[in-house]
């Protein structure tokens, strides 16, 4: 086995004279600076990772003689989990490390290779060296989520350094390593009305923050400000109070000092502190009641669009009134459905506000901080094919799944466990799984990896977020890269032939993540909790599919999926007859987060969205300033490249209209505005939003905030 680095600093790059005797930061730097016939200077940013290699990474990376010698020291050393090594054959384990070297892989940008040196590879307990390169995180990866299995193993190697699957960052960070977090990236929590519940929420909330992961809870069972305690009239305080609490337990739970522990909170529009709810993130807002780290999404149904559309009040219903009169919480309720018959209930205490002046309110607060997302209930529940009712989401948005209560005995322990949430995540590049010899195989290996993900983690301190992933067996299988690959392609993010792409691939990508869940239940013999109840079991799912044909309606799209066999109305009647006879083994099988690490090193554009910028800036710690490319972008294609706030919201809501009609959960829309917007246009978003059928809304971004790449916080567990 040769030195650690030396196989890692061949790059391509045009010889050029003025770079000489630069460091790598002033070479990525020259991104920032046109050469002298007004060209962008990508040769500059391939020098530099060139130079990061030369200059640092090889000389901070640990040399070992052999494979053997280097497996055997880092299990011994417990930096390597031994059992994930024993698995396999050493022969085997040979053939794959020298499988993943042949592929010759290369960073493609300078963040790249600093984002992978610095928050992915193993390093010395001291932080001070590197003991992994990118080929050896990703065997060791392979080799842990294979668990043994060595076709798996193999394919997983192939797809990962071939750059057409990339795991979640907890994953791809964690896997296979002795001393380690959670491979799983966010969790979502509901807590019910009643200080059991509640304490438990902060509690589970330290307990998984501990361990590396965001945290998402519902608040909207919980009684409003004023509400009666045990009769007694103006008892409750609310919402807010809980609020702090978390917020305080999110930044004390700080990850061995790495960061703060990250959370969000969701509220039913129809809360009865919702105003209060909103005001939390005012920038003049009381500091006793001021959010600062904390995210807030709040939960919008049909009907509240139906009375600001009329100019009528909307009536806000006490959730413990409403769970007196139903026997169920107030977040398991359709308040589209039952809002007229509340309002005329006695029973029920009521409110009202002013409906325009509540999505009035939405846009301030989301024009000032960016705050709050917003899930759009009966959308997502239209879609839904699983029994129950999804009611919140996570923290970047794209988690969408039904969730049921834990009840507690008076001594606390449990009564009844219910279900939580856990998200099993990782994401394709869709440029290179375009590429890809076999897109059945890239999707079906990237089912199986996330599958794996989700049997593999374990996390007893929560045991409804234990028992929920045991029994749903959910992953959110992700895309990045879109506009990268469109822009490659040379068709505009958002034009006739990207809309009629997305459609068609999201379609296709549907295909294989059934197929391929529907063979895992035939290998194992086993469903998810809950399929027989499902949309899928009925048939009822596959109705749009086999009833209408689905093909690219432009020769342009038509010729990029030349080579990949785009599914037929009797390719989904045959899936349909397995699946309704052995059923799928994944609750869930898809959700588009908002990839930021793994895009980086993946050299991908984030998600489905358009680029912010050509030449994205990131502050990067004691570095400073980053720049990073678009992916593909040349000086002969920038015309590609237009960034999102001149693409303007109603492509990119086009964009994610098309893909969310193929994805069971959600996709992290971010809407980017020019520093001209108003409140209204903010308005006008969230409207056609809602009529084009989107699920959920991440950040609202404007121009002004994002001059640096790095003013709004992304969501820190699941951007990857």
């Amino acid at each position: 086995m040769v030195e650690a680095a030396a196989l890692t600093t061949d790059i391509d790059f045009k010889h050029n004279a003025k770079f000489e005797g630069m460091d790598y930061h002033a070479l990525n730097a020259m991104l920032n600076l046109y050469d002298e016939n007004g060209q962008i200077q990508f040769d500059a940013d391939k020098r530099a990772a060139r130079e990061y290699f030369l200059q640092h990474v090889n000389q901070n990376t640990v040399f070992f003689h052999s494979l053997r010698e280097r497996l055997d020291y880092l299990v011994e050393k417990e930096y390597y989990e031994g059992a994930v090594i024993e698995a396999y054959p050493f022969e085997f384990i040979e053939r794959l490390n020298d499988f993943a070297y042949g592929k010759k892989f290369r960073f493609e940008t300078f963040l790249g290779a600093f984002k992978y040196y610095t928050s992915y590879t193993l390093k010395t307990f001291d932080g001070k060296r590197y003991l992994e390169r990118f080929e050896d995180r990703v065997v060791m990866t392979a080799l842990a989520l294979a668990g043994g299995d060595q076709e798996l193993a193999w394919n997983l190697v192939d797809e990962i350094i071939s750059g057409r699957f990339q795991p979640a960052t907890p994953t791809f960070l964690n896997a296979g390593k002795a001393q380690r977090g959670e491979l799983v990236s966010c969790f979502l929590l509901r807590i019910e009305d009643n200080m059991e519940s509640i304490s438990r929420g902060i509690n589970s909330s330290l307990q998984l923050s501990k361990r590396g992961g965001g945290v998402a809870l519902l608040l909207s069972n919980i009684r409003e400000a004023g509400a009666p305690i045990k009769q007694i009239e103006n008892q409750s305080s609310g919402i807010i109070p809980v609020m702090k609490l978390l917020e305080d337990s999110f930044s004390y739970a700080n990850q061995l000092g790495a960061r703060q522990g990250a959370g969000a909170v969701y509220l039913s529009a129809h809360h009865p502190d919702i105003m209060k709810f909103l005001d939390t993130k005012r920038e003049n807002a009381d500091e006793k009641i001021r959010i600062k780290t904390l995210s807030l999404g709040v939960v919008v149904p049909d009907i509240t669009f139906e009375l600001a559309k009329n100019d009528e009040d909307m009536y806000l219903f006490s959730p413990y009134d409403v769970e007196r009169v139903y026997g169920v919480p107030f977040g398991d309720i359709s308040v589209t459905e039952k809002y007229r018959e509340m309002v005329d209930d006695p029973r029920i205490k009521k409110t009202k506000i002013n409906a325009r002046k509540f999505f009035q309110t939405l846009a301030e607060i989301q024009f000032e901080s960016g705050y709050p997302y917003i899930m759009f209930e009966d959308t997502v529940n239209r879609a839904n094919p699983i029994k129950g009712r999804i009611n919140m989401s996570n923290l970047c948005s794209e988690i969408l799944q039904v969730n049921t209560p834990t009840t507690l005995n008076e001594d606390l322990s449990y009564d009844q466990i219910g279900k939580d949430i856990s998200c099993n995540l990782g994401s394709l590049n869709i440029a290179l799984a375009m590429d890809s010899p076999n897109l059945g195989q890239t999707v079906e290996t990237s089912i199986r990896a996330l599958t794996a993900v989700s049997d593999q983690s374990h996390i007893r301190s929560v045991r409804s977020i234990e028992d929920g992933n045991d029994k749903s067996h959910a992953i959110g299988l992700g895309q990045m890269n879109l506009h990268g690959y469109l822009a490659r392609e040379r068709v505009f993010y958002g034009s006739e032939e990207g809309i009629d792409f997305t459609n068609i691939y999201f379609y296709t990508v549907l295909f294989h993540a059934l197929r391929a869940s529907n063979q895992l239940s035939i290998e194992r013999g086993s469903v998810f909790e809950g399929f027989w109840d499902s949309k899928y079991a009925s048939g009822e799912f596959f109705d749009k599919y086999t009833e209408q044909e689905w093909k690219p309606q432009t020769a342009k799209v038509a010729s990029m999926f030349e080579g990949h066999h785009i599914p037929t109305q009797d390719d989904w009647r045959e899936l349909k007859a397995s699946i309704q006879k052995h059923g799928i083994y994944n609750q869930n099988l898809q959700a588009v987060p908002p990839t930021g690490s793994i895009s980086y090193i993946n050299n991908s554009t984030s998600s489905i969205h358009p680029i912010a910028s050509k030449i994205e800036i990131r502050k990067e710690g004691k570095l400073g300033r980053v720049y990073y490319p678009a992916p593909f972008m040349t000086n002969d294609n920038l015309e590609y490249y237009q960034d999102a706030y001149e693409i303007g919201y109603e492509k990119v809501i086009d964009t994610y209209a098309a893909a969310t009609q193929h994805v069971d959960q959600g996709l992290s829309l971010t809407l980017f505005f020019k520093d001209t917007a108003t409140t209204r246009d903010i308005n006008k978003a969230q409207i056609y939003a809602w009529k084009k059928g989107i699920k959920t809304i991440y950040y609202i971004r404007l121009r002004q905030m994002a001059l640096e790449g790095t003013d709004i916080d992304q969501c820190v567990s699941c951007t990857l």
